[in-house]
């Protein structure tokens, strides 16, 4: 696509954007209702939660039956929350820290002012975006994360609303799965369609 490079990774394709969507909506759906939400057959969707799960977007659980029946599967977003996390999202945002401390040592950065959890945390949302498409800079003293030029810039008006929701939702996810003190906040609005700066927050400690 122009403006950035192509789309890869989870939101490479709308009709997972639309999953992607639905389970970031409501949690524990099941392929009939993703099915019928979006139009596709169910193996379609069967094989986007597939890639979905793989990448660490998404996990599956079982259904709690209280009859007799075979349980259905039921698929919600990874939001790293206890009842919400993804074993394989845990171990990306794990090795992206050991690369992001290496390359710190080799390099020898400075310490950061936000901590070792924070900035291991960046390390995750900067290796999820960059296999995503984006070309991310993060400011750490603004805490943004610019992403312009946007590779969604080329997508079509009316999809790029929902398109800026799911990647939100997909980054507030990474960096609750990597465990610390920051969560992404907004997508700020912009005046053209290939400015895209996503603002951060630190969260105070309970």
């Amino acid at each position: 696509m122009a403006n950035g490079g192509p789309v890869c990774g989870p939101i490479s394709s709308y009709s997972r954007v639309r999953i992607l969507h639905l389970v970031q909506t409501r949690s524990e759906r099941t392929i009939g209702e993703l099915s019928e939400a979006t139009g596709l057959h169910a193996n379609t969707v069967r094989e986007h939660l597939q890639r979905l799960i793989e990448g660490g977007y998404v996990i599956q659980t079982s259904e709690r039956r209280t009859s007799r029946g075979r349980p259905r599967t039921l698929y919600s977003a990874a939001t790293g929350a206890p009842d919400a996390s993804s074993p394989v999202a845990r171990e990306k945002a794990a090795a992206a820290a050991r690369r992001g401390d290496l390359m710190r040592r080799m390099l020898q950065t400075e310490a950061s002012d936000l901590g070792q959890r924070a900035i291991n945390q960046l390390d995750a949302l900067i290796e999820h975006l960059e296999e995503s498409g984006f070309e991310p800079i993060i400011d750490e003293r603004d805490l943004t994360v610019e992403l312009t030029p946007c590779p969604h810039a080329a997508a079509l008006p009316e999809h790029r609303p929902l398109l800026c929701r799911v990647h939100l939702g997909l980054m507030q996810g990474v960096l609750a799965e990597a465990g610390g003190p920051i969560a992404a906040d907004c997508v700020r609005a912009a005046e053209r369609p290939e400015e895209c700066t996503v603002q951060l927050r630190i969260v105070p400690a309970a």
